[in-house]
């Protein structure tokens, strides 16, 4: 791909202009990453009362446990979240995916994943959380996959 970068000390608010035969998977990415430049990404959370704020690449899984939504960090240390789910996959980005209606994972934080059964797979993170992949999401996170 062909890239053309013009510097123009009186530009107020950046912008980007994508000429494309058709809009790829790159191209989407690379859309979302414009986007969401200069977008801060911290996310606050809340545990034993207090509140926290906690850097996306502490983060394993977020995902819902009853009528709480709830974020496993590196170190499996468990916090409290207040916004919805679809707002924290917006606001996370690229190093994030959706695995169900109720859970994302960390895509760097993957240790493996394998079949399961019905026609889901499992996918063990890191620090040894295990999550489903449900069949509706398992295309999806193959292809990022690259398999």
């Amino acid at each position: 791909m062909r890239v053309e970068l013009q510097i123009d000390a009186n530009c107020e608010e950046p912008f980007a202009v994508l000429h494309i035969s058709k809009l790829t998977p790159a191209v989407q990415e690379a859309i979302k990453i414009l986007e969401n430049e200069g977008v801060q990404r911290m996310i606050t959370a809340q545990a034993e009362g207090k509140v926290f704020v906690i850097e996306p690449e502490m983060i394993e899984v977020i995902r819902t446990e009853g009528r709480e939504l709830v974020l496993y960090s590196k170190s499996k240390e468990r916090y409290l979240l207040s916004k919805p789910l679809y707002e924290l996959e917006a606001l996370l980005g690229n190093d994030f995916i959706r695995i169900s209606k109720s859970a994302i994972i960390n895509f760097r934080r993957i240790h493996h994943a394998e079949a399961s059964f019905n026609g889901t797979m499992e996918v063990v993170m890191k620090n040894g959380i295990e999550e489903v992949i449900t069949r509706s999401y398992k295309k999806q996170f193959k292809e990022r996959l690259g398999v």
